[in-house]
């Protein structure tokens, strides 16, 4: 059953858990996307495809919130103020050891290829810019709390800057945890806060998660 946080005509705001992919991936995996549509072709009795556009993605290992457009014009839109960074993305994720400053703005350069992403420099040419903000909320043993605002939206980008100030997240022995959370395909990175202007109405509208189990330590 999916977890829906707000759904009009225009919109369908969902709460994705970990370890489900957001998007199919030319597999026989089940995937949000999958389960969004199938819900709508039920709920609204529709005899055909269903159309539902993707705003942005979440890593298959993450879980939060995730944006849906229920019509073209919608995407379009939302895709624009996407572009225009006027969405307010806010993730928590709990991470090995304790960053060095209890709050800073990591600026880097990401490149990625074989489903991983690495710090690189500016003069890569193929590397891209990337930018996120945190803030230590608290520590529990090892591990930190944080608090992440995303200013960029780059692949990996979150587990990748994290991992390469010596902070990996709970989880993610990809990017070089070493801890092994005990469902599959879990990391301790959730989409927690969502500020964005809503397509249609212009409305400012705000959505929040609460956190799951494996942010416990």
């Amino acid at each position: 059953m999916i977890d829906i946080l707000f759904e009009d005509n225009h919109l369908l705001i969902l709460n994705k858990p970990a370890g489900l992919l957001t998007e199919p991936s030319g597999t026989d995996q089940d995937s949000l996307l999958c389960q969004a549509k199938q819900f709508l072709k039920v709920k609204y009795e529709k005899p055909g495809n269903v159309y539902l556009g993707i705003v942005h993605r979440l890593d298959k290992p993450a879980s939060g919130i995730v944006i849906f457009a229920k019509t073209s014009k919608a995407l379009s839109r939302l895709n624009k103020s996407m572009r225009d960074r006027k969405f307010k993305k806010m993730y928590t994720a709990l991470v090995e050891n304790k960053p060095p400053y209890n709050e800073a703005s990591l600026e880097d350069y990401l490149v990625h290829d074989d489903f991983k992403a690495t710090v690189s420099t500016k003069s890569n040419s193929l590397a891209k810019y990337c930018k996120l903000t945190y803030h230590i909320v608290k520590k529990l043993g090892n591990f930190s709390l944080l608090e992440i605002i995303l200013e960029t939206g780059r692949y990996h980008q979150i587990r990748a800057q994290l991992s390469n100030i010596g902070c990996p997240i709970v989880g993610d022995q990809k990017y070089g945890s070493h801890t092994k959370l005990p469902l599959k395909d879990t990391i301790a990175l959730q989409h927690t806060k969502l500020e964005m202007i809503h397509p249609v109405t212009h409305e400012i509208m705000v959505f929040e998660t609460a956190l799951t189990p494996v942010f416990s330590g």
